[in-house]
């Protein structure tokens, strides 16, 4: 499920999400429902390793109850993959593999600059509530 490529279906019933912007140190998480389209930014995960991280992204998910995840995946600006991209495709396998919701994959692009641009105290968290916005809005 990803809006990295093609379109998102997203079935109509889901209703709360919950974002992660994956990074090596630091993940940002945010709430959000389709309602309002609004993201709440929550505290940041400081994780070193990949599964300390995604240990605490499973306490996340069972403290929110969301009805799907969202992962930001990170690419160049002409389109290509990079090293971090790498990390969050695996961290959304890894959430599939662990956690019984879908995970959707979308685009996260200037998540970080748009975060900073709009005073986001902390970076992270402000990133992953683009991210959830922009899906969001990507599925009305």
């Amino acid at each position: 499920m990803s809006a990295v490529g093609p379109s998102l279906s997203v079935p109509t019933h889901f209703q709360t999400f919950l974002a992660f912007d994956v990074g090596r140190k630091r993940t940002g998480v945010a709430s959000g429902n389709r309602l309002l389209a609004r993201a709440t930014p929550q505290r940041t995960i400081r994780a070193d390793s990949n599964e300390a991280r995604l240990h605490e992204a499973q306490a996340r998910v069972r403290e929110w109850q969301p009805d799907a995840l969202v992962v930001g995946v990170p690419l160049h600006p002409d389109g290509a993959s990079h090293e971090n991209t790498a990390m969050a495709l695996k961290f959304a396998r890894q959430l599939r593999a662990c956690v019984p919701l879908p995970v959707y994959e979308v685009d996260e692009r200037y998540s970080t600059t748009e975060a900073l641009a709009d005073g986001a105290p902390d970076p992270d968290a402000g990133a992953a509530c683009v991210i959830l916005e922009q899906f969001l809005r990507s599925i009305g």
